[in-house]
């Protein structure tokens, strides 16, 4: 049975979620402080789980905790920096000091990822086009021809496969054959791209893309005083949240020695702007129960 899922800013404007999910994700690039990333982390799992289910959420964690893993190991190898030796090959030292620093950046890229998981599954391309569709026409455009066209390719490239195996099994096909296959579909994919960017570019023609007139949209959208309320919540949770990491990662460093980390009252409003998905979730679903 599919599990239930639920997009926590279905109730607001666009433009909540929006603000909201790029503060997040500029957030996981830029805090490199392990509590952060740790946070980022698990807030980006809890909101995943909501908004995709929980089996499609870890499956994403998954690998992309193992790319992680790599980033982590990659550094461990490659950077001759830190004071704490875990092993030596040779005269090759490894440090715990370089192990942390990739095992940061690995998880901040992993937490990244499972925002952008998050940012496709609250917005899809019309809620882009409410926000961006009348500022920036040319880039919402792209954005949500983006999103849409990469699962097109994925489900083609599959469908297209399924066919290339059913009519000569893996089974019988040696490496010079499967790089032939692969080459094949990559070249079906490509043609039915460019057609289909022919079609679509006559479609909006006719629809009077570009005639000059403002953009008109299949939903109709408001934005309301609840709306500017959220807006305001987050904007104090992200300054907040920028001031204080500018502080505890100004104050934290990796090498040479890895500084130590302390409980601290600076991270209640991080962890406060990352519960803000799982926090409308319970206040929906509350409401939902009153209301039976």
């Amino acid at each position: 049975m599919e599990p239930v899922r639920a997009n926590p800013f279905e109730a607001f404007h666009p433009v909540v979620p929006v603000v909201y999910l790029s503060a997040v994700i500029v957030f996981s690039m830029a805090a490199v402080h392990p509590v952060y990333v740790a946070l980022s982390l698990l807030g980006a799992a809890e909101a995943a789980c909501l908004v995709r289910g929980p089996a499609r959420a870890f499956g994403t964690l998954g690998w992309a905790l193992v790319f992680a893993a790599v980033v982590a190991a990659g550094n461990l190898l490659f950077v001759a920096q830190g004071s704490t030796e875990l092993f030596r090959i040779g005269e090759r030292v490894f440090y715990a000091e370089a192990l942390g620093y990739g095992a940061v950046a690995g998880g901040m890229f992993a937490a990244m990822l499972m925002w952008f998981s998050v940012w496709s599954g609250c917005l899809d391309g019309e809620a882009l086009l409410a926000v961006f569709g009348r500022r920036a026409p040319t880039v919402a455009l792209i954005v949500t021809q983006v999103m849409r066209l990469t699962r097109q390719f994925v489900r083609r490239g599959r469908s297209v496969r399924a066919v290339q195996d059913a009519a000569f099994p893996p089974a019988s096909q040696s490496k010079r054959d499967r790089l032939r296959l692969n080459v094949r579909i990559a070249s079906v994919l490509m043609g039915w791209g460019m057609e289909d960017g022919i079609v679509r570019s006559d479609a909006m023609r006719a629809r009077g893309y570009e005639c000059g007139l403002p953009r008109t949209l299949y939903r109709r959208v408001r934005f309301r005083l609840r709306d500017g309320a959220a807006l305001v919540l987050v904007g104090a949770l992200v300054t907040a949240s920028g001031l204080l990491a500018a502080v505890a990662c100004s104050q934290y460093s990796f090498y040479p020695t890895a500084s130590r980390l302390v409980v601290w009252w600076g991270y209640a409003p991080y962890v406060l702007l990352m519960a803000v998905p799982v926090i409308l979730s319970a206040k929906e679903s509350a409401q939902w129960r009153l209301s039976k």
